[in-house]
């Protein structure tokens, strides 16, 4: 009987909580306070947005406005209220930062929603224990986040994504990337353009578009993961891949032109290529050229196979 009398007293409890402190931050013990504000921003003119313990969400539309709504988190309603956004803003360039409160104790962050003109340069965007998600815009373009995800669509213009602890993903970027992340994948599908990409405990995956125009090579580095790689009709770049605990393999055009030289110490190399040998060849290293040579293959792991397979 006394379970079924406390039951009700516990229900109410709870509720009460879910109205005052429950957000969609995730934790307890917090207060939100949302905001909105706009500012006018031409196309093609700059916006950097900087934050902490929140996310990043940007995306275009036609108009020659920035849109933004926002949450402000705190351990207070008041102390929510007071978190402050400096803006600074003209017609070609708009800047937004949230400050970090002085009081370091309990649990701060803001979070951003933000409509942008398409063609909007985008300087900087950082966070911490945030993810970015980018719908749209132009480079060159900086994202920073630690513990949270990069994710970058339609976008024009180079990258430079930093991470830690959380994937960096891109889909249909026309520009040279720099990716980076420690305990996360990297993924580029449909890129046209160099790919620089370093990660220590995450795979690297990446799908370039036959539109690739670039003297840079291709350029990957992780370890404890695998490397996959497909390349388009006439690719004519370098591919530097080195990896320690996983395998590399390259997806190649039946009719590229390429020089290997592929190592592995406790695996072995296999190609649906003829290759004509220049040195050393035996199940672990191979020194040889498909089809007339060209840019050089340079692949590299300890633990893991290398597979060329023809497509």
């Amino acid at each position: 009987m006394r379970a079924l009398l406390f039951a009700p007293a516990l229900l109410a409890g709870l509720l009460s909580l879910t109205g005052c402190e429950i957000d969609d931050f995730g934790s307890f013990g917090r207060y939100s306070k949302d905001f909105h504000e706009s500012h006018a921003l031409k196309a093609g003119g700059r916006l950097s947005i900087e934050t902490f313990n929140g996310s990043v969400e940007l995306s275009g539309w036609d108009q020659e406005m920035v849109d933004i709504s926002g949450t402000k988190v705190g351990p207070s309603p008041q102390a929510a209220d007071d978190l402050k956004i400096q803006t600074d803003s003209s017609p070609d360039s708009l800047s937004i930062r949230a400050v970090r409160p002085s009081e370091r104790r309990g649990n701060w962050g803001v979070r951003f929603v933000v409509k942008m003109p398409r063609r909007a340069v985008l300087d900087l965007i950082k966070t911490s224990n945030g993810q970015i998600h980018i719908m749209d815009g132009t480079g060159p373009g900086r994202f920073r986040s630690s513990n949270g995800a990069i994710r970058i669509e339609g976008f024009e213009g180079s990258v430079d994504a930093q991470t830690s602890n959380g994937p960096v993903e891109l889909a249909d970027v026309k520009g040279e990337v720099v990716a980076r992340t420690s305990n996360g994948r990297i993924h580029a599908d449909n890129l046209s353009g160099a790919l620089q990409a370093n990660t220590s405990n995450g795979g690297i995956t990446a799908n370039l578009a036959a539109s690739v125009a670039t003297d840079r090579p291709l350029h990957l580095e992780t370890s404890n993961s695998g490397v996959d790689i497909t390349l388009p009709a006439k690719f004519n770049n370098d591919v530097r891949i080195s990896t320690s605990n996983g395998p590399i393999t390259l997806h190649i055009p039946s009719e590229l032109n390429a020089r290997v030289q592929a190592r592995t110490n406790n695996a072995s190399i296999n190609s649906d290529f003829e290759v004509r040998m220049q040195g050393e060849f035996n199940k672990n290293h191979m020194d040889g050229m498909i089809g007339t040579g060209g840019p050089l293959f340079d692949l590299s792991t300890s633990n893991g196979g290398i597979r060329l397979l023809k497509m």
